[in-house]
């Protein structure tokens, strides 16, 4: 087996995990009230921070004179 044919087997095999843990959740109520209780929790935590820093970022650069 070539290096990139394995590299390939191992992405099919990880998309296939992936699509079949994604199916498993969506489809278990009580795993899917997590899964977006947790999206909740990432964007109400990432999000605000990134928005903060850029302003941070736009404020500092305004400062610098020309």
């Amino acid at each position: 087996m070539t290096r990139e044919s394995a590299r390939t087997a191992a992405n099919v095999v990880l998309a296939s995990a992936g699509v079949a843990a994604a199916y498993v959740v969506l489809t278990t109520p009580p795993l899917r009230r997590l899964a977006l209780a947790g999206v909740r929790l990432w964007l109400g935590a990432t999000v605000p921070a990134y928005i903060w820093q850029q302003v941070h970022r736009a404020w500092m650069e305004s400062a610098r004179p020309a």
